[in-house]
């Protein structure tokens, strides 16, 4: 196999994930695989900062994998179980972060997805070995109903540009009703765990994964803030220095990104907020891909949110938005944004949470709001990153106001998926998270940084201001008023990818 040139860091921690593959019985050099040999699994870890070259090895180390004969297993379909296959999945703790691996194409799927897997009726199952490549072109017409060759030939195309079953299958006019019966918790393990923002993992997670498969490589960021309850430690924090591999250079935006460069400034123990906010306010004179802001743009708030440290922050910023486009307090407007805050079912309806969450409506996804249901209690959604991101569900969307301690509820199913308002998020909820431009919420991180709190030994100012502007991909936004410009149009989806028409997921049936 033929490598970009890597840089010196990168290509011993290469040689290293190699040996460790090599070990497990997939040859990255020769390309070959052989049966796993019994004996105690191997954790490894990537770590780097923003721009440091993980992402690049990560889709570099996937694609060699492949071209050695491993399986890429999707979440969405494994096909049949062959003796000799040698498995590797690629994973992220959030669908949107797996999303943004996909559009860097990496065929990425959250860490819910592997744990649970389709069981596809068995004339839709042909369809799908035919897809990925195990088996021969099915005959459907007058065999499989609703679908024809020319139906076929759209699925296939699909497949071939976005490797996708439920979307190329969705593509020759089905919907995952019917070709999906259930879902199970996977039984069997799989061989190679690629793990993507490994710092979001907590124990538990990792130790679910642990169990899943006897090669797990972890990919993540040091700098960034660690999951609630850890005292500040990653998983990765744990493991041994052989099992460690640091990246040190920046690769990524090599046109010299004043983000980045921001960024890694913040690893200086002498800068202080004051004279970080002067770096700021001389890399927007010089650059236009760093915006000193004097106010918060309401028409980038309904694209992404603005970050924030402190809730009072979050919750004020969003009454702002919705005053600004002049949202009714009983009801939401089309194209307002908002973030799945978890579902509320009972345990007897396991599997209609298991339905939801595979389609990608899982805690703190991104959704669109598209206008009410049929029936009362119903939205009808739009969720970001989502592969099939139209749907129909029974939700209880909460907008919290200031100084009030119960939140207003718009919309309550008896049961369903419930909503937060998403114009502004924590940065904390943001990790995983990138989107074109992002606006930080400068006051508040002027708060952390008077607040004289620490995380780990580092300032939590540092930590924070960190994770928020690397999620911008282009363009950083640093307000520094609490202020909110009008809204230069009104509220829209014209501008979301419609794709099929809506599927209902809910424990209620819309009439």
């Amino acid at each position: 196999m033929t490598l970009p040139s890597l840089s010196p860091d990168q290509a011993e921690a290469w040689d290293a994930l190699a040996a460790t593959l090599a070990e497990a019985g997939i040859d990255l050099h020769s390309e070959e695989v052989s049966p796993p040999s019994p004996g105690k699994g191997k954790v490894m870890a990537v770590i780097g900062k923003a721009g440091s070259g993980k992402t690049l090895l990560l889709a570099e180390l996937t694609k060699a994998l492949k071209e050695a004969g491993a399986d890429i297993i999707s979440g969405d379909y494994e096909g049949k179980k062959r003796k000799d296959r040698r498995t590797v999945a690629i994973l992220a703790p959030t669908n949107k972060a797996a999303f943004v691996l996909r559009m860097r194409g990496v065929p990425a799927t959250t860490i819910h997805r592997i744990l649970y897997t389709p069981v596809y009726d068995p004339e839709y199952e042909r369809i799908a070995d035919w897809l990925t490549g195990a088996g021969p072109r099915p005959v459907v017409e007058g065999v499989v109903e609703g679908l024809t060759d020319a139906a076929l030939d759209r699925a296939k195309a699909f497949y071939d540009q976005h490797a996708s079953i439920p979307g190329a299958l969705a593509a020759a006019g089905l919907r995952g009703s019917d070709f999906i019966r259930g879902w199970k918790r996977r039984e069997e393990g799989l061989d190679v765990g690629l793990i993507d923002e490994a710092s979001m993992l907590d124990e538990r997670q990792f130790e679910d994964l642990r169990e899943i498969f006897p090669v797990l490589i972890l990919f993540g960021d040091p700098a960034q803030l660690a999951p609630v309850g850890q005292s500040g430690e990653m998983v990765f924090d744990k493991l041994a220095k052989s099992q460690r591999l640091e990246l040190s250079r920046i690769h990524r935006q090599t046109d010299d990104s004043p983000i980045l460069d921001l960024a890694h400034a913040l690893a200086d123990p002498q800068l202080d907020f004051p004279e970080f906010e002067r770096m700021v306010r001389e890399a927007a004179q010089r650059d236009d891909r760093v915006v000193w802001a004097e106010r918060v743009e309401s028409d980038l708030m309904a694209q992404s949110p603005v970050l924030v440290w402190r809730n009072v922050t979050r919750v004020k910023l969003i009454q702002a938005f919705r005053s600004a486009y002049g949202a009714p307090g009983d009801a939401l407007l089309p194209g307002e944004p908002l973030i799945c805050d978890g579902l509320e079912l009972p345990l007897k309806h396991r599997k209609k949470r298991i339905d939801l969450e595979a389609r990608g409506l899982i805690k703190g996804a991104q959704v669109i709001y598209l206008g009410p249901g049929r029936k009362p209690g119903f939205s009808r959604l739009h969720v970001v990153g989502a592969e099939d991101p139209r749907l129909s569900a029974a939700s209880i969307v909460k907008i919290e106001m200031p100084d009030v301690e119960e939140p207003f509820i718009p919309y309550a199913a008896r049961m369903g998926a419930t909503f937060l308002h998403g114009a502004a998020v924590t940065i904390h909820k943001a990790q995983g998270s990138q989107w074109p431009d992002v606006q930080v919420f400068g006051p508040d991180i002027s708060a952390a940084a008077w607040s004289g709190r620490t995380e780990a030994g580092v300032p939590l100012w540092k930590r924070l201001t960190y994770v928020a502007i690397t999620r911008a991909q282009e363009r950083l936004y640093w307000i520094v008023r609490s202020r909110l410009a009008r809204p230069s149009a009104p509220l829209g989806i014209d501008h979301l990818d419609n794709g099929p028409a809506p599927l209902s997921l809910s424990v209620e049936t819309e009439d």
